[in-house]
């Protein structure tokens, strides 16, 4: 009887309908009665009897397609694992209908790449679906292994705990517990994450199956695919000839030698893809390469034996999401357009159909930090992008996360899963589970933007000092807007840096010189050599 009078709850927004099936239901019969009991009736009598019968067998009809429709979405609304504050939802309706399969009916996504953007751009897609396949490198060979990895004798697994932890619906307590070195005596110098992942290892004998039943057993959203289980080097070839074989060495060496990278390539060259990506790809709904790491980490899993061609061939919808910000030793002063030339030079055209860039506005200050590192924001560079046959995505995606420039996960996924739906209507659709599901959850993630734009718009009339970003369509952040003000900042920094220098030589030659300076700033004064 409880269960039974869930249903008539106000989050359940069902009595509304069941209010308009007992309307529809009085009108149908009274139409049917009218005609009944009548001996004689005039044309206008009759008529309007009709209409009554008619609007009461619609309201009937439109009342059981509704509430058939809301199901679904309290279906969805039970299985939806956090809230707008990470929660769980608070919902007992689980008692009355649960039905995982809805979930895992959703879209297909597979996204390929690795690193903190690739693994924050995950997190978003988790609300629509558990369809989720991330294709990573361990490409940490040739680097020096943590004494966790020498003592375990482990493959090089950052990269696909990275991956976990973001599929992961209690991201912090994943994140806690496969990152944890242990400080107990026996097992000092030892992380969690390979322990567990060794030990899987071990159970199955195979590192692909293993990582694909750890996630199983782990519960995440998802599964996580190395791009292959060949012990592969990550080389970059740059300008002058300089060949560099280890991959943390290369914004190093970049940056000695003020060169730019030539090509990228991974030895041994004919590495096969693990199994299951190739079929991964194949049949995905949804490609998605980047964010992240252009010459490690991007490029390396296109550049897999016959990852590129399952890729170009797929009939999914495919997307390359543009870095914000460039990365220093790697795509120093690189535009959007150089991004995706570098992309077509090492694999060739046709590989994404659409691109997603950033046009919005970050404070200048955050741009600072970037830039005492060596990091510009990524040019906007609509012109030249007119050559290549991509559709090109303008929207307001960037945000503050951690003190750091990162993709607004939630707007990314909402507008691909939006052309997802415009795709399903297209094909006339609507019924189908799959656009109900997104349909729903849609509506959901809007009323959660408009509400944080309503508590923005509170915060502005107040005078309080807020940071989100405004959209600036076509335009880079900073070439209008803040144009000056990120101007006064880098001359600033220079000036410094500059007296800095002069501070330096003064004192260097006040040490150093036969001569020294008056302190009052006069005529030089000789001074005599210590013998």
């Amino acid at each position: 009887m409880k269960s039974f009078l869930e249903w008539f709850k106000a989050s359940t927004k069902v009595k509304r309908w069941i209010l308009l099936i007992i309307v529809g239901i009085v009108l149908t019969c009274y139409g049917i009665a009218k005609i009944l009991v009548s001996q004689e009736i005039t044309f206008f009598e009759l008529g309007k009897t009709i209409v009554i019968f008619v609007l009461g067998f619609l309201a009937i009809v439109i009342s059981v397609v509704f509430i058939q429709k809301r199901s679904l979405e309290i279906i969805i609304e039970a299985n939806n694992t956090s809230t707008d504050k990470g929660k769980k939802a608070q919902l007992n309706i689980k008692s009355l209908i649960f039905n995982k399969k809805v979930y895992e009916e959703g879209p297909k996504v597979v996204v390929i790449g690795g690193g903190p953007g690739l693994n924050n751009v995950i997190e978003g897609f988790k609300k629509y679906t558990n369809n989720i396949t991330a294709i990573v490198t361990m490409s940490d060979y040739g680097d020096i292994p943590t004494e966790s990895r020498k003592a375990l004798d482990t493959l090089p697994l950052r990269d696909i705990k990275d991956s976990i932890i973001a599929m992961s619906d209690k991201e912090d307590i994943m994140r806690n517990l496969m990152n944890l070195n242990f400080i107990n005596e026996r097992l000092r110098g030892l992380n969690f994450g390979d322990i567990y992942l060794t030990a899987m290892n071990e159970i199955y004998s195979n590192i692909s199956e293993s990582i694909l039943k750890s996630t199983e057993v782990l519960n995440i959203t998802g599964r996580v695919m190395p791009v292959t289980l060949d012990e592969i080097t990550i080389c970059a070839e740059l300008g002058d000839g300089t060949t560099i074989k280890q991959k943390e060495r290369i914004p190093e060496v970049v940056s000695e030698k003020v060169e730019k990278i030539n090509r990228i390539y991974i030895s041994p060259s004919n590495c096969r893809p693990a199994p299951g990506v190739i079929e991964a790809i194949e049949d995905a709904d949804i490609i998605i390469i980047g964010p992240g790491s252009l010459y490690t980490n991007v490029l390396p899993n296109l550049l897999v034996k016959n990852v590129s061609r399952a890729i170009k061939d797929s009939k999914a919808m495919r997307f390359y999401i543009s870095n914000i910000m460039t990365q220093p030793g790697q795509t120093d002063n690189y535009s959007l357009s150089e991004h995706i030339k570098a992309i077509q030079e090492h694999v060739g055209e046709g590989l994404f159909d659409y691109c997603l860039a950033d046009t919005g506005e970050i404070i200048p200050e955050y741009i600072r930090k970037y830039n005492k590192e060596g990091s510009e924001v990524v040019e906007l560079d609509t012109k030249n992008l007119s050559t290549y046959n991509i559709k090109l995505i303008q929207k307001d995606m960037s945000c503050i996360k951690d003190e750091k420039i990162r993709h607004n996960t939630d707007l990314i996924a909402s507008i691909i899963m939006e052309m997802i739906c415009n795709d399903l209507k297209f094909h006339d659709m609507q019924n189908n589970t799959q656009y109900l599901l997104l349909q729903s959850v849609l509506k959901e993630q809007k009323k959660i933007r408009q509400k944080e734009e309503k508590k923005r718009k509170k915060l502005e009339k107040s005078g309080k000092e807020i940071k989100p970003a405004k959209e600036t369509k076509g335009k880079s952040k900073f070439k209008e807007k803040y144009k000056e003000r990120v101007a006064s900042i880098q001359n600033t920094d220079k000036k410094i840096e500059q007296n800095k220098k002069i501070a330096q030589e003064i004192e260097n030659y006040r040490n150093q010189a036969d001569y020294k300076i008056d302190d009052n700033g006069r005529e030089p004064v000789r001074r005599r050599k210590n013998r």
